[in-house]
């Protein structure tokens, strides 16, 4: 072998100790670019992953609303919402089945314990009285002949008595006579009592021609829209309905935790709904003696001190229960629309809110006034009793449905 070709193989030489260092190089790239490929899909999720359950999953959320809270809120230690409800009120049904022939009131009259409400058609029912009263005239007549029959016989039987005393007949006329009267005498009392038995029908019969004629059992006012003549009846179809608006209270849950706070006779304002301009005082007069276990609420009945013109049963009512009682001049200050701060957010450099429509949010801007207990007051935007969307996340957008926690 020549000396050029033994330098070509030397040449050819695998060189082993630089080959595993540059085979460890390129698996620490590796390893690297994946860790790094993997950080960044972590950070990408966790950016994009609250994005993307707002836009296919419903967001859960907390809810508060917009109020009108008095300017008395600093002598405030409860506040809760209830309703107006009846104390006294009657359903009215009828007590038999007939067709009403004459209509005494209509929704909204007043009316009186005992007025007349409705009349139903008497026609059957005089009838039958007819009919009872007949039957109790044929029953006594009959009785009247058995007695009279009784008589005779009892005659009869005297002057046989007379014979046989004197031997002119024999006994046995007389005992025959004796057994017939006693026959008699048991006929005739069964008549008797079968007419006394007629006139106690005729009795119940025209007891119950009162029935045809339904009267008011309270005072009270027709509070919607009574059955019309023509109508029959039957004992599930109610009538109508009669309030005493009087007896109207205002019934609100409070929180187990919090009926500790609840005294008998102590201080209230009341606002309603339908009137968020007026204040009224109010006073405590019942705290419930049993608790719902299902809500974990006390039911407290508030009376209504000042007189409140249009209150209805039904109206829906915020009361806060005071540590004194409010006098005039508190009295005269007008509420203000608050909006809680835990529901505005900023939103392309303006304030808002997420008034809750259903089970979807529609975002609304807000003019916002001086801050006013834990809001502020609320110049422009939604109306009092708006629920809305507590602390929004900052994925909620306008039209995103949620689920209320």
């Amino acid at each position: 072998m020549s000396e050029q070709l033994s330098n070509d193989l030397l040449s050819l030489k695998i060189e082993r100790g630089s080959k595993p260092e540059r085979k460890s190089g390129r698996s620490l790239v590796l390893i690297v670019g994946v860790a790094a490929a993997m950080g960044v899909g972590v950070v990408a999720y966790t950016v994009a992953a609250p994005y993307i359950e707002a836009k296919f999953f419903k967001t859960k959320v907390d809810v508060t609303e917009v109020a009108m809270v008095s300017p008395a809120q600093a002598t405030i230690e409860l506040s809760a919402t209830g309703y107006v409800v009846p104390q006294v009120s009657a359903r009215i049904g009828a007590k038999v089945i007939g067709k009403i022939s004459k209509n005494y009131i209509r929704e909204g009259s007043r009316v009186k314990a005992g007025d007349p409400l409705f009349d139903l058609d008497v026609t059957d029912q005089k009838s039958a009285i007819a009919a009872a009263q007949a039957r109790y005239a044929a029953a006594v007549a009959k009785a009247r002949a058995s007695r009279a029959q009784t008589r005779e016989v009892q005659q009869q039987l005297a002057r046989e008595k007379k014979l046989v005393a004197s031997g002119a007949v024999a006994p046995a006329n007389s005992q025959d006579l004796e057994a017939r009267t006693s026959a008699l005498n048991a006929t005739a009392a069964a008549m008797e009592a079968e007419a006394q038995a007629q006139k106690a029908e005729v009795h119940a019969l025209t007891v119950g021609l009162g029935n045809y004629r339904i009267v008011a059992p309270i005072d009270g006012t027709v509070v919607n829209k009574p059955v019309q003549v023509g109508t029959t009846l039957n004992f599930e179809l109610p009538l109508l309905e009669l309030v005493d608006f009087d007896s109207l209270l205002i019934e609100a849950d409070v929180p187990e935790g919090k009926m500790s706070t609840i005294k008998k006779d102590g201080p209230c304002e009341v606002v309603l709904d339908a009137f968020p301009g007026k204040r009224i005082r109010a006073v405590v007069v019942e705290v419930s003696p049993k608790l719902n276990r299902a809500k974990a609420t006390g039911t407290v009945k508030i009376k209504m001190i000042d007189p409140a013109e249009g209150v209805l049963p039904e109206m829906s009512a915020r009361v806060s229960f005071l540590n004194k009682a409010l006098d005039e001049g508190q009295l005269k200050e007008p509420s203000r629309k608050i909006v809680p701060s835990s529901a505005i957010v900023d939103r392309g450099g303006a304030k808002v809110v997420f008034a809750i429509e259903g089970e979807k949010v529609r975002q609304q801007p807000v003019e916002l006034g001086a801050p006013f207990a834990n809001g502020f007051e609320l110049k422009n935007g939604p109306p009092p009793g708006t629920m809305l969307v507590k602390d929004p996340s900052p994925t909620l957008s306008d039209g995103q449905e949620i689920k209320r926690n």
